[in-house]
């Protein structure tokens, strides 16, 4: 196993490249080889390669698809709540007056 000290100017850049750290050690870990040994040893060809790579995209853009939806899920709800939230909304009853005014204080925030 080789060893790399690297110094990251760019915090993003080091958390994307322990991530391809720890997905190598998942697939080492699987396939009990690393991806050079899986090439060099021809345990896959290109078309192999290729049909992967294939797989992987189409996964993606499963992926986009499913985060789109739950982004629209998320908005309606939030929007759902706004309303709700604004339907719910009373506000104080005239009689209420006297005690919401002797919580205002015009030396603290002058109108």
């Amino acid at each position: 196993m080789k060893s790399k000290t690297i110094i990251f100017r760019d915090p993003v850049v080091e958390r994307v490249c322990d991530k391809f750290v720890k997905r190598s050690d998942v697939g080492y870990a699987k396939y009990g080889r690393t991806l050079h040994e899986e090439r060099t040893g021809k345990h896959k060809g290109l078309a192999g390669y290729l049909n992967d790579v294939q797989e992987e995209l189409m996964d993606a853009i499963l992926y986009i698809q499913a985060a789109r939806e739950e982004l629209v899920e998320n908005q309606h709800l939030r929007h759902t709540i706004e309303e709700a939230n604004k339907a719910s909304f009373r506000p104080p009853h005239p009689s209420d007056a006297s005690t919401a005014q002797q919580d205002w204080n015009d030396a603290i925030s002058p109108v």
